[in-house]
């Protein structure tokens, strides 16, 4: 499996706004997180996922999804192409980063808010989650 965006889309009159994915499929969905990243240390990079599927939303501001197809989780190539994805809140879409990705998060403006749908159950993240220097893979601008 390869990442994909599931484009969704957002109506607004004279009520309010909705923003939606209607295609994005909650089965398998375990738990969510938001996550704001601070004005310090506006990466969050970089972690690896052998079991855990990744689904990002962006609800606040914008951000950028980096990431990177494992090869070897002990010691992955540092020449491994790196990905990203650009999604904010006047775009509304999911980013699926499946099993066997790493990922960096990317907050572009103060106050950026995400959030993250994962796929395993928090009783098995132990097994499963993996961890790599921030600067372990170059990230472009």
């Amino acid at each position: 499996m390869t990442p994909k965006t599931i484009q969704g889309n957002i109506f607004s009159d004279k009520r309010g706004t909705i923003s939606y994915v209607n295609d994005f499929d909650f089965d398998g969905i375990e738990r969510f997180y938001i996550i704001s990243n601070s004005e310090e240390n506006p990466i969050r990079a970089w972690q690896g996922h052998k079991l855990d599927a990744k689904n990002f939303y962006c609800i606040r501001g914008s951000f950028k999804i980096h990431f990177v197809k494992i090869d070897n989780w002990e010691f992955p190539s540092k020449d491994l192409l790196v990905e990203t994805v650009l999604v904010s809140d006047t775009d509304s879409k999911i980013v699926h980063i499946p099993a066997g990705y790493a990922n960096a998060i990317e907050s572009l403006e103060k106050d950026a808010k995400l959030i993250s749908f994962s796929t395993l159950p928090l009783t098995k993240v132990c097994d499963d989650d993996v961890r790599y220097d921030s600067d372990y893979w170059k990230i472009n601008e």
